[in-house]
């Protein structure tokens, strides 16, 4: 599912990446301060953006999705350990994408959060790659799954009102 990739491999579709620096104003009540300087995260994320756009350099900031250990969703109540068995690993829960573990390169069961996207621009991303902070590359077919998966996420269609059934 993973291939390791060496420090001189472009960035692409299906990477993932360690410590990711991130901004957000992480409200702890209802009444989110506007004023307030954001947080800055380091993450591990994955690049949904696509390997097209930026092999031909299409754009200078990738999209980068939270990704965090299977382990830390369920022990958060974030997800329930059935559901990441069961309904994620089917890809039934909107918005979600599971992954196995592996040994080669090393990398917990993790769930990818593809409503929590980011942002950065790319001579960050590169600069994290030649740091040696990218992780693993998703192979195919798995890396056109994850972006299906993504494209569910966000091309739904929106229709008025629901379909109404007879009895």
């Amino acid at each position: 599912m993973f291939d390791s990739v060496s420090t001189d491999i472009p960035i692409s579709q299906g990477d993932i990446i360690d410590r990711c620096p991130i901004f957000r104003l992480l409200p702890e009540n209802v009444a989110v301060d506007l004023n307030a300087s954001p947080d800055r995260l380091l993450i591990r994320g994955i690049i949904p953006t696509q390997a097209c756009d930026i092999a031909q350099e299409k754009t200078t900031r990738i999209v980068i999705a939270q990704v965090y250990p299977a382990k830390f969703v369920v022990e958060s109540n974030i997800l329930s350990a059935s559901v990441v068995r069961d309904r994620m690993t089917r890809g039934l829960v909107y918005g979600w994408y599971f992954f196995p573990a592996s040994k080669s390169p090393e990398i917990p069961e993790s769930v990818i959060d593809l409503r929590d996207l980011h942002t950065i621009h790319r001579s960050i991303i590169q600069r994290l790659v030649a740091g040696g902070n990218r992780v693993a590359r998703f192979v195919t077919p798995y890396r056109e799954h994850l972006a299906q998966q993504f494209s569910v996420t966000y091309s739904r269609i929106g229709l008025p009102e629901p379909y109404v059934s007879e009895p």
